[in-house]
């Protein structure tokens, strides 16, 4: 199988040459690499060229810095990128951060994955980060969700769900469709993938006003909004929270803010919270 590998990077000039060496000492080789120059304004085309002037597998694309959609500039990089390529001419798609280093077996490991496993249409690893002089398991969603720096899909599957929405909360909305056709999502836990960036800070916690806007991208209707808005207030311990969560997602709502799911689309993601939501606290 032959894999393509998109990499968005806006001013990754320190980490990005730990994930292409991590690529390039991959124990399988047959891939192809475009990484999308998003706008950096530090030495991020330096460090790209390093590698595009020496090994052929690595392309590069520039882009201008411009506004988009909340959650959606990582999508449209990839999506650029991804129009430099012939996408029938390979089997797996790969959307990669800058910020991560992949253990040599990583892509071997994907391509047998897939090889092996014909209903399987995304795979990854774990996400480990630093903490305390550590490589901790990140923790920030469950073992069973493949988190955005390191996703794998197989091309029909890719192909099928209509690629990647430019819209927050992209990464959860592509395992909804994806479910929807028929494909499986699997996590193979050993592989350990390195986030480098974080070093260990608590990034999980966002503000209410991004939490009201990702439910409202996400699709969800206003019962399951409310529902998932007082689960992450019920962390905070904070009734204001949930009021400012659901005010972002009303406003929102008001102004009718445009979505990049059908109305198919937005069923299927409300279908499987509504599911989730019976099997863990009504137990059906």
């Amino acid at each position: 199988m032959k894999i393509l590998i998109i990499i968005p990077a806006h001013n990754e000039e320190e980490n990005l040459p730990f994930t292409l060496d991590s690529l390039q000492q991959q124990s399988f080789q047959n891939f192809t690499t475009v990484i999308v120059n998003d706008g950096s304004v530090d030495r991020t085309a330096d460090v790209i060229r390093k590698y595009t002037t020496t090994d052929t597998r690595f392309q590069t694309i520039d882009l201008q810095k411009s506004a988009h959609q909340p959650g959606s500039k990582v999508v449209n990089a990839f999506n650029n990128g991804l129009k430099t390529q012939n996408v029938n001419d390979f089997d797996i798609i790969c959307k990669f951060d800058a910020d991560i280093i992949l253990p040599e077996h990583y892509l071997e490991t994907i391509e047998n994955t897939f090889r092996d496993n014909p209903d399987y249409g995304l795979a990854g690893g774990l996400l480990y980060v630093e903490k305390d002089g550590n490589w901790v398991y990140e923790g920030n969603s469950n073992k069973h969700h493949v988190r955005g720096p390191m996703k794998a899909y197989r091309k029909e599957c890719f192909l099928q769900m209509g690629g990647l929405r430019e819209t927050l909360g992209w990464d959860n909305i592509d395992s909804v469709l994806l479910a929807n056709l028929g494909w499986k999502e699997i996590v193979l836990p050993e592989l350990h993938v390195k986030l480098i960036k974080v070093k260990g800070a608590d990034y999980t916690i966002r503000p209410a006003d991004y939490y009201g806007r990702y439910f409202y991208f996400l699709g969800l209707n206003r019962f399951l909004a409310y529902i998932a808005a007082s689960k992450e207030a019920a962390k905070s311990r904070s009734v204001s929270f949930f009021i400012k969560i659901a005010g972002a997602y009303e406003n929102c709502r008001s102004e009718k803010l445009e979505l990049r799911l059908s109305k198919e689309e937005q069923k299927a993601v409300n279908d499987q919270r509504w599911k989730m939501l019976k099997k863990k606290w009504l137990k059906m």
